[in-house]
């Protein structure tokens, strides 16, 4: 049996503004393995990022705050532990690839600088040991020539050279967990399968659990064990990756699937939108976030939020739409992953 690393039960995360409350997270519940990885998906606003950076206690102190829920890694609750115990969990239990490298690394301070520092942070590491790991690092996530760039500032990186620095900083205190917050963006084909591939050797190298989230499903379906979407800070479907892709029973999960571009398509047809717009978090209503935009809604979706319907092995589904009628509705969706053998 594997190893349980991360247990999240009822989380929901809000940030109190003048405007009103915003419900950026409400009552998602996950669990992540060893060698396990998680993939979280939908579009912006969904509440993927807050739902990690209320993992790692990150959130803006005045106006972020975890209302409600368990964020148990191993025996310690991450929501109730110390402010310094946390400060321990976070680069050594738990570390993040932020989505923008640019901006989340220091302008002014050379890459191995900024890699030992986080060693030396949470090891028992002279700086000169930790400069010899930083190059190590930099080598063992493909960056070339590895002595000399970790001399270098980011500027003097590209996109992808500034990815895989990240990752280097992540990795370098062996943490169990690593989420990995859109690693791919705004980089081209060739240097995203890069990077996935860097990630998955990291995992393999380290036995982490990682938490990939992207809107990118081809992504996930790369490397993902499991899936949960979210629409509207909720979790709207939950199940293991093949579960996702070819047995789907949430509209919302219909919708981002039917949205992918396709190869097999010809230069007449159009891409399927989902109509309409993201709920506004502050006026969500009591029941399905999807409500206004689902083309299968009835009376009772709008004013209560469904319980979780177990549809197979894992796999879990938030909807009033009754199992029957998603059946008929599903089979006409096309498929986006080669099955597996």
């Amino acid at each position: 049996m594997a190893e349980r690393l991360l247990e999240v039960k009822d989380l929901s995360t809000q940030f109190f503004t003048h405007a009103g409350i915003v419900k950026a997270v409400n009552g998602v519940s996950f669990t992540l393995d060893r060698n396990e990885t998680i993939g979280i998906v939908g579009e912006s606003g969904s509440g993927k990022t807050v739902a990690a950076l209320s993992l790692k206690r990150l959130l803006p102190a005045r106006p972020g705050q975890v209302v409600e829920g368990s964020l148990m890694l191993g025996a310690r609750n991450l929501r109730t532990i110390s402010d310094d115990e946390m400060r321990g969990v976070r680069g050594n239990d738990i570390a993040m690839i932020f989505q923008d490298p640019m901006t989340s690394l220091n302008p002014v301070m050379k890459i191995g600088k900024q890699i030992a520092e986080a060693i030396t942070l949470h090891q028992d590491k002279s700086k000169r040991e930790a400069w010899k790991m930083a190059i190590d690092l930099l080598a063992r996530v493909g960056i070339p020539d590895a002595p000399k760039r970790v001399d270098q500032y980011p500027f003097e990186f590209s996109g992808g050279m500034r990815q895989r620095a990240m990752i280097a900083m992540a990795i370098s205190c062996n943490p169990d967990i690593l989420i990995a917050d859109e690693p791919t963006t705004a980089l081209d084909v060739t240097i995203q399968a890069q990077i996935i591939d860097v990630v998955r050797e990291m995992q393999a190298q380290f036995n982490s659990g990682v938490i990939l989230i992207t809107h990118d499903l081809g992504v996930i379906a790369e490397i993902a064990d499991k899936v949960m979407v979210m629409y509207g800070g909720r979790t709207v479907e939950y199940g293991p990756v093949d579960e996702i892709f070819y047995n789907a029973h949430h509209p919302y999960t219909w919708g981002l699937l039917a949205s992918l571009p396709r190869l097999d398509a010809s230069e007449k047809e159009r891409l399927t939108p989902i109509k309409g717009q993201p709920p506004n978090l502050i006026t969500l209503p009591a029941g399905c976030p999807f409500t206004v935009r689902c083309p299968y809604r009835r009376d009772e979706c709008r004013d209560n939020w469904p319980e979780l319907e177990i549809v197979a092995a894992e796999h879990g589904v938030h909807c009033w739409v009754p199992v029957d009628e998603r059946q008929g509705l599903r089979v006409e969706l096309p498929h986006f992953k080669e099955p597996v053998a």
